[in-house]
């Protein structure tokens, strides 16, 4: 039975060791992100992007026509 408490002990300290580590690489981690860029304006560049009928593509289309 001593070994078996010796193994059980061993498995213990190394689940322990890897957790404590692994939560101590998160704290690193967690300080290190950058904060988050502030809210963007209305004027963002990314909502423009794409396809979107204006007006000189309707009348463009208008010309089109047959």
């Amino acid at each position: 039975m001593s070994e078996a408490k010796t193994r059980l002990s061993r498995r213990n300290f190394l689940l322990a060791a890897g957790a404590s580590g692994a939560a101590g690489a998160a704290a690193i981690v967690a300080t290190a992100v950058p904060p988050a860029p502030p809210a963007s304006s209305a004027n963002d560049k990314r909502k423009t992007k794409g396809y979107h009928a204006s007006e000189h593509i309707r009348s463009y289309y208008n010309t089109t026509k047959i």
